[in-house]
C-alpha cells in the first residue's frame, strides 16, 4: 500500500491532476489488476447478505416508495427490481434507487469502522444495476465490487466526515464511480472527472443520524448511487467535474471538512497490487447498529447470570468515542430513550438495544423493535437505568490500525440494588471475522434462509444460492439470474400519488 498526503492547494499553483486524490482513486480502479481468489469469495457472500436483507425488507414502507418509484420508468434492457419478475426491467439508475434501499432499510448489512463510518455493501446495488443494463459478466461484476469497496474502506481511513458532521455517503460516491468505471473498464480520466462529479453531489449532513431519525437514512445511500451512476453517465459523455474536488481552495476539504492546513492520509494499493481491502469488512448478525453488535453479545451473557433483572440498579457501559457520542447517551438525543421514537431511532439506541437483548436474550430484526415491545414496562426500567461513558482505552483499541487489534466493544457494569456488581467485556462481536465465531459462507447462507424464509419459495432459493456462487461463470447479460421474484400478491404497494 502507499500512503498518499492530501492537502489542500491554492489554484495558483494548479495541482497537477496526476497528483490530485481522485485521479490516484480513478488509476486503482482503472488498473484491471488480478482479482484475489479471497476478495471474490468475500464479494459473494456479501451479494448473499445483501439479497438476503433486501427480500426481508420488500413489504417496508420505505421500500414500497422506492419501488414504486422505480416501477414508473420501464427500459427494455435495464435492470431488475428486487421482489419484481425478472423478466420486467428498468431503469439501471432507479433501480439502483429501488434496490439500494432495500438492503439499507433493516441495517442489516455489512460494516466498516475506522477514521469514519461506512456500509460497504451499499456499493453493490447500484454496481449491479449497471451491470445488468451493459449486460456485463459476473466476474465484471465482481471486479467492480471488489474496487468499490478498496476505495470506501481506505477513505474512510483517512478521511473523517463524521467531525464534521457530514454524511459517511460522501465516501459512497467515489466508491460507486471507480467501482463503475472498473467494471466498465472506463479510461482513468473519465474515472477521474466521474469519482469528483460524484463527491461533489453526495456531501449531505449528518442531521439523517440524528435526533428523530426517519426513513430517509435507507434512502441517503440509494441516493448516492443513483447519483454516482449519473456522474458516470455524464463523464463518459465527456463532461468535466469541479476540479481538484478533494485538494481545490474551495474544495471538500477546504470548506467543509479540516480546511486549508489539513493534511489527510489515505491508502491505497501500488500498481497492480491486488485489492483485499473487501476482507476488512465485517457483517451484521443482529439488525442493529454495528456498535450494538457486541453488546447484544454482552447483554446475552449477562442474561445468563442475572437471575432477577428487576434488581437492577443501574448499568453502565465503557466504550468507544464513537459508541458513546453517536448512539449512546453522549449524544444527548432524547429520542434514543423515547418509547415512541421511531424504527430507525432505537436502532441507533445502545440503551434500547442492550436493554431488550438483556432481557430477551436474543435479539430479532422485527420483534425487537415494535411498539408494543418498546413499550413494556420492564424494559423501560432498565433502559433508562443505562449510562455510557467512553473510555479512552476503549477509543484507542477502536482506531488500533491493525484489523486483528481493532476493537468495536464494550465493558458493562450491572449494578443490583444489593450492591453486588456483574461485570461483562468483549472486545468484538462473535460474528467479526476476529470474533468467537466468525461468519462463514454457511452463516451468509443460513442467514439468507432465514430472513427469506415463508417469503419465497424453496426453488428460487436454492437456484438463487446455486447462481451466486458459481457468479464466475455468468455470461454477459445473464446478471438477472442474481435478482429474487416472489408472488406479484406479496407485495405490498403504496397508493399515494407522486410526480412520476
Amino acid at each position: 500500500m502507499i500512503l498518499h498526503k492530501v492537502r489542500v492547494c491554492p489554484s495558483r499553483k494548479k495541482l497537477n491532476k496526476k497528483k490530485q486524490l481522485a485521479w490516484k482513486i480513478a488509476e486503482i480502479a482503472s488498473n484491471n489488476v488480478k482479482l484475489n481468489k479471497h476478495s471474490i469469495e468475500m464479494a459473494i457472500n456479501r451479494i448473499i447478505d445483501n439479497t438476503s436483507v433486501a427480500i426481508a425488507s420488500l413489504n417496508r414502507k420505505p421500500v414500497i416508495s422506492s419501488r414504486e418509484m422505480a416501477l414508473k420508468h420501464p427500459r427494455k434492457n435495464g435492470a431488475t427490481l428486487f421482489g419484481v419478475s425478472s423478466k420486467l426491467k428498468f431503469d439501471c439508475e432507479w433501480a439502483a434507487w429501488s434496490n439500494g434501499t432495500a438492503v439499507r432499510e433493516l441495517d442489516f448489512h455489512d460494516t466498516f469502522l475506522a477514521a469514519d463510518y461506512s456500509h460497504p455493501g451499499d456499493n453493490i446495488p447500484p454496481l449491479l444495476a449497471v451491470a445488468e443494463q451493459k449486460r456485463k459478466s459476473g466476474l465484471d461484476l465482481l471486479r467492480g465490487i471488489i474496487t468499490a469497496y478498496e476505495v470506501q474502506v481506505n477513505l474512510v481511513k483517512g478521511i473523517c466526515l463524521h467531525k464534521h458532521k457530514v454524511d459517511h455517503i460522501a465516501h459512497l460516491g467515489p466508491s460507486v464511480s471507480a467501482g463503475i468505471g472498473s467494471m466498465l473498464k472506463l479510461n482513468t480520466e473519465i474515472i477521474y472527472q466521474a469519482v469528483q462529479q460524484a463527491l461533489h453531489t453526495t456531501i449531505s449532513t449528518r442531521q439523517s443520524r440524528k435526533g428523530e431519525i426517519s426513513s430517509w437514512k435507507a434512502y441517503a445511500p440509494a441516493h448516492a448511487g443513483k447519483l454516482s451512476i449519473e456522474a458516470v453517465d455524464r463523464a463518459m459523455r465527456g463532461e468535466g467535474a469541479p476540479s481538484p474536488i478533494y485538494e481545490g481552495e474551495d474544495s471538500v476539504i477546504a470548506r467543509i471538512l479540516d480546511g486549508e492546513k489539513a493534511i489527510y492520509k489515505i491508502p491505497l494499493p501500488k500498481k497492480n497490487e491486488e485489492k483485499k481491502a473487501i476482507l476488512e469488512t465485517y457483517t451484521k448478525e443482529y439488525s442493529a447498529e454495528y456498535q450494538a453488535q457486541a453488546l447484544i453479545d454482552i447483554a446475552k451473557k449477562l442474561k445468563k447470570k442475572i437471575k432477577n433483572l428487576n434488581q437492577i440498579k443501574k448499568i453502565d457501559i465503557y466504550t468507544s468515542h464513537h459508541t458513546h457520542y453517536v448512539i449512546g447517551t453522549g449524544a444527548k438525543d432524547p429520542q434514543k430513550m423515547d418509547p415512541k421514537a421511531s424504527r430507525e431511532t432505537l436502532d441507533h439506541s445502545i440503551m434500547y438495544i442492550f436493554a431488550v437483548a438483556l432481557e430477551d436474550g436474543n435479539w430479532h430484526h422485527i420483534k425487537s423493535y415494535t411498539r408494543a415491545r418498546a413499550n413494556r414496562k420492564s424494559t423501560i426500567k432498565i433502559w433508562q437505568s443505562i449510562k455510557t461513558h467512553e473510555d479512552k482505552k476503549w477509543t484507542k483499541k477502536y482506531h488500533d490500525p491493525d484489523p486483528k487489534k481493532k476493537s468495536f466493544g464494550a465493558k458493562v457494569v450491572v449494578t443490583l440494588n444489593d450492591g453486588k456488581k456483574f461485570i461483562e467485556s468483549l472486545n468484538r462481536a462473535d460474528a467479526h471475522p476476529y470474533g468467537q465465531r466468525p461468519f462463514k459462507r454457511k452463516d451468509y447462507i443460513n442467514k439468507f434462509l432465514t430472513l427469506t424464509k415463508n417469503i419465497i419459495t424453496k426453488k428460487e432459493s436454492n437456484r438463487f444460492l446455486n447462481q451466486v456462487q458459481k457468479i464466475k461463470k455468468i455470461k454477459p447479460g445473464n446478471l438477472h439470474k442474481l435478482n429474487i421474484s416472489v408472488k406479484r400478491s406479496y407485495l405490498k404497494r403504496n397508493n399515494k400519488k407522486g410526480i412520476f
